[in-house]
């Protein structure tokens, strides 16, 4: 067992990517940022239609760019692992990319559904695989896909840049929980959820789990880099990363992984399939350890970041700070809407979007950007305690305190509004908590740090040792500024 050392992290989400290093030692993880990139959507002109992909051969020159940027910086490097956001695929042939992968707000995989429906009723689906309804979940895009029967392979994103890195083929089981083709009880491949998706034999790969060494980087790929090491698997889906680096010491914890989207759930030992967990439209997924992420997407940031982006292309030049200030700061009623209605998945005018919700439900819409903001976030927050009140029926578990993760952490007035709103203290932090996970796993499957053998509450000591959250405790006298009437939110 070595008392330190130093690994990668490639962790990769829906709008940027970055390279982080992670050095550990008994003391804890220290984080050393070497690269950041963009992500995002491509459109491409398809017969009648704009598609939306991944440019995923431009991602892979970035990971490998930062790669060398951490080898140059550190040569000593002892793992590197990946993770990214879910559910999107490469197809390869003979080992060739047949394609840029789908993206997941791409309205084809509409088509899916119905498909997978007639072959497999949702209920059926649902005890299965254990997954929430999202139209986009990979069972879905598999069946809408044409280019599925040209295929010999399918590999996830981070299982695709994996094998770019090492030639060797597989699927990380966090990730693969989260495809709906995964059987939620045995972990393993379902065969009736693949005849559903209508996957031709031998396309999905050999599943492997998070500690596993996937191999060596490829020798050109090392020339490319300046260095060598191997790749770890890791919790490859970001927020099964994320999840292990909640600073939580005591079991009763609810998580909010808050970024593009909003994962919100807690921790279990075994899946719940009850038709109760179904009608809420609540998931089982994969975690670290065996564990499992009982959780409900609850749409995201994504909401205030498109608003923005409309804002700007119309001209606005805008301070976000500021206009979260301006926005706390709201004392007129605003509408609460529903964050996870469909309207809002694509991408466009997000205000317009709200406001079309808010008149199609009798209530007025926001009048300024800061009624927006501050509208989108009361929403969300609303999502967000209705959905653990949900979960807490469900599992009948005792959630004393809320854990928000990610960039959302960083929202002070998201976390305000979440403890007000769940009557519960919050504790914001870590805004890496993806990379500190990624990082977590490689290093106990190194044994740096005296982390070999270590327990999944053992590395989240770590992080709490590490990382000091800040803590928001509800307000008692607070009222939320709000229209009425109200539309509960359906969970």
């Amino acid at each position: 067992m070595t008392n330190s050392g130093t690994v990668a992290a490639v962790d990769l989400g829906a709008t940027s990517g970055r390279v982080i290093l992670g050095h550990v030692d008994t003391a804890g993880v220290r984080m050393e940022p070497v690269a950041r990139f963009p992500n995002g959507p491509v459109t491409l002109h398809e017969h009648d239609r704009e598609a939306l992909h991944w440019d995923v051969v431009e991602l892979y020159r970035q990971v490998t760019d930062g790669l060398r940027q951490a080898f140059a910086a550190h040569p000593e490097i002892v793992s590197i692992g990946i993770d990214s956001w879910a559910v999107d695929y490469g197809l390869l042939r003979d080992g060739r990319l047949l394609g840029l992968p789908s993206h997941y707000r791409d309205e084809r995989h509409e088509g899916g559904v119905e498909a997978v429906h007639e072959r497999l009723d949702a209920a059926e689906l649902y005890a299965r695989s254990g997954l929430q309804h999202l139209p986009f979940n990979t069972v879905f895009q598999f069946a809408a896909d044409p280019s599925l029967q040209l295929a010999q392979r399918a590999l996830l994103i981070p299982d695709l840049l994996g094998y770019w890195l090492t030639g060797v083929e597989a699927a990380e089981r966090t990730n693969a929980s989260t495809t709906g083709a995964l059987n939620a009880t045995t972990r393993g491949w379902d065969p009736a959820l693949r005849a559903a998706a209508g996957l031709p034999a031998g396309l999905l790969p050999t599943l492997r789990d998070p500690g596993d060494r996937l191999g060596h980087l490829l020798p050109a790929v090392a020339d490319l880099v300046g260095g060598t090491a191997p790749v770890t698997l890791v919790g490859s889906h970001d927020t099964a990363s994320a999840v292990v680096a909640v600073p939580a010491t005591e079991p009763d914890f609810a998580y909010i992984s808050s970024g593009t989207w909003s994962l919100v759930g807690v921790e279990l030992d075994a899946p719940v399939l009850s038709d109760a967990a179904r009608d809420a439209n609540c998931t089982n997924e994969g975690g670290v350890d065996g564990r499992v992420r009982f959780l409900k997407n609850v749409s995201g940031l994504w909401l205030l970041s498109e608003s923005v982006r409309t804002w700007e292309r119309g001209g606005a030049s805008l301070d976000l700070e500021a206009l979260l200030a301006s926005a706390a700061a709201v004392t007129a009623p605003v509408p609460v809407f529903d964050p996870a209605d469909e309207s809002f998945t694509a991408p466009g005018d997000m205000p317009a979007r709200i406001a079309a919700w808010c008149g199609a439900h009798g209530l007025s819409a926001p009048a300024s950007r800061a009624e927006f903001v501050r509208s989108i976030l009361e929403s969300l927050a609303t999502a967000y305690a209705d959905t653990l009140t949900t979960i807490g029926a469900i599992t009948s578990k005792d959630v004393r305190q809320v854990h928000i993760v990610g960039g959302g952490s960083q929202n002070r007035l998201l976390c305000q509004l979440t403890a007000d709103r769940t009557g519960l203290p919050v504790l914001a932090g870590p805004v890496e908590a993806t990379a500190l996970g990624n990082i977590l796993v490689q290093a106990r499957a190194a044994g740096l740090g005296g982390l070999g053998g270590a327990s999944l509450e053992a590395l989240r000591a770590t992080i709490a040792r590490t990382v000091e959250p800040v803590r928001y405790t509800p307000r008692a006298d607070h009222t939320s500024p709000q229209s009425t009437p109200r539309r509960r939110m359906s969970v």
